[in-house]
């Protein structure tokens, strides 16, 4: 029998362990950490006077409205780099493998904020920022991927939900940095708390060549004794065992199945399959993540309760780390619960409660920014929101569409419905500082109607898919007399796995059988 062989020294449990602690969750801080860190800087007194042009502190009437447009530009700008960075990936995570991808993603995200810290103009800062969501794109886009062709189908749903604890993370970090930094004077304020986080990109570039490549990719690319000895690191097993010979003729099966119609144009086409269904309801589910407030509390919260409420800027630094920080502890609920209700009722119950806070959120604010009591309570509502947020959309919704997908179109599917995320995040960050200042209490309505539509759009349009093998998820979209009949289906013909165990001897039975 032959030894598995070690990944930076470690084998097994600990491996996974190593993966997730050195390179998911730096990439997901990063991620987190950079989309919000200028929410909570542009009212410095050091920022506003390098970056005039931004300036919403110290401007009134129409020049604060023209500010506004233009600074919701410059932290958007982040995201037109994360959209063609995370499109890049369905290419360049086939073409090169996931670590060297991962990498250039690393490195490129360090570039980007060095050229934000060390910004002395209103040009190099947004050139700063497009580079940097480029390297955050990348990192989006081809992480999630890696880290579900190296787990286990047990314990993949956790994980997927840990990505979401981890980008709440960069947020927490990100937030109380700022408030910490706060309190000194000069370019200290801004350029430390925008640099720190290149510590993480470089936890990633100097670990992630140590770290295994996909099992997928390396025996797609002809490299099987590669991805053999992977998998016995991973699985703690040796390379000749029966486990990791039957894992091996699966990903072979996987691939002669992939082989058929895999063109982009299909996934417009309804088909057997129902592609432009599970496509659509991809899509709408990205757009929910955004259109439901998150970015926007996650974002902008000091600029809610400083220009919002009308409350001091440290208070609003302070009110903006806890509110963060509850949103990280609340993140542990999805986590225990998304095996056992199923996605459906997270989703349901995570839209519902963010439109009942949003519209809260509202009626609070409308009230003058003079009222202790509007302003106590409003603060409640911003918490609420971020306890309703984990349970749906920091993770299960990026879970849904990667198991609605099908096998030869899920890498393709996943990357677009990421990019319709990054599209949306792009809309919500570009217009949060105009309509704060100009419309108020009225701008929180429109997220509490689009939040009111996710529970019933779940209900009639999104079937279960928890306890299932992707292969009959597949047959639920594909055996369904109708479309609008697949919710109804799934209920009555669930093809579901009821342990474990049984699903093992399904997925060993394919094995033999290829």
């Amino acid at each position: 029998m032959l030894s598995p062989p070690l990944f930076f020294g470690l084998r097994g449990q600990s491996l996974t362990a190593a993966l997730i602690i050195l390179i998911v969750l730096p990439s997901y801080v990063i991620f987190g950490y950079n989309q919000a860190n200028l929410g909570g800087l542009v009212g410095l007194e050091d920022w506003t006077s390098i970056f005039p042009e931004i300036d919403t502190a110290h401007t009134t009437g129409s020049i604060k409205s023209s500010h506004a447009t233009l600074q919701g530009l410059v932290v958007a700008s982040f995201t037109l780099g994360a959209i063609p960075g995370c499109l890049s990936c369905s290419y360049t995570a086939d073409r090169f493998g996931r670590k060297p991808v991962i990498f250039m993603g690393a490195l490129v995200s360090l570039v980007g904020e060095i050229l934000e810290a060390s910004a002395f103009g209103l040009a190099q800062l947004v050139v700063g920022r497009v580079i940097l969501g480029v390297g955050v794109g990348v990192l989006s886009g081809v992480v999630p991927t890696w880290l579900s062709e190296l787990s286990s189908s047990k314990h993949r749903g956790k994980q997927v939900v840990l990505t979401g604890l981890f980008l709440t993370l960069g947020y927490v970090f990100q937030a109380w940095i700022n408030l910490g930094f706060f309190f000194t004077s000069g370019p200290i304020t801004w350029r430390v708390p925008i640099s720190i986080c290149a510590l993480f990109n470089l936890l990633v570039i100097a670990v992630i060549f140590y770290m295994p490549e996909s099992p997928r990719w390396l025996i797609r690319v002809g490299r099987e004794s590669e991805a053999v000895a992977t998998m016995s690191a991973l699985k703690d097993l040796a390379n000749d065992s029966l486990d990791i010979t039957a894992d091996v003729a699966g990903i072979h099966l996987s691939l002669e199945d992939s082989t058929g119609n895999a063109s982009l144009l299909s996934l417009i086409k309804m088909g057997e399959d129902r592609l432009a269904y599970r496509f659509g309801i991809c899509m709408l589910l990205q757009l929910y993540q955004q259109l439901s407030g998150g970015n926007l509390i996650s974002v902008y919260s000091t600029i809610i309760f400083q220009q919002g409420l009308g409350l001091d800027a440290e208070t609003s630094r302070i009110l903006s780390g806890g509110a963060l920080t509850w949103k990280l502890l609340a993140g542990f609920i999805p986590f225990f619960i998304i095996d056992r209700f199923g996605r459906r009722a997270c989703l349901m119950i995570s839209g519902g409660g963010m439109a009942a806070c949003m519209l809260g959120l509202a009626v609070a604010t409308s009230f003058p920014k003079s009222d202790f009591a509007a302003q106590a309570v409003s603060v409640l509502f911003v918490f609420l929101f971020n306890l309703f947020l984990p349970i749906g959309f920091l993770g299960a919704n990026f879970l849904y569409c990667t198991e609605v997908a099908p096998l030869r179109l899920r890498v393709a599917m996943s990357s677009i419905s990421t990019a319709n995320h990054w599209l949306w995040n792009f809309v919500v960050t570009i217009i949060t500082p105009v309509a704060i200042a100009n419309i108020g209490y009225r701008y929180y309505i429109v997220y509490t109607v689009i939040g009111a539509l996710i529970p019933l759009s779940i209900y009639f349009l999104y079937p279960e898919t928890m306890g299932m093998r992707l292969e009959d998820i597949d047959l639920i979209f594909r055996d369904s007399p109708s479309a609008l009949g697949i919710v109804r289906y799934s209920k009555t013909n669930p093809h579901r796995v009821e342990t474990d165990e049984s699903a093992e001897k399904v997925s060993t039975g394919h094995h033999e059988n290829a």
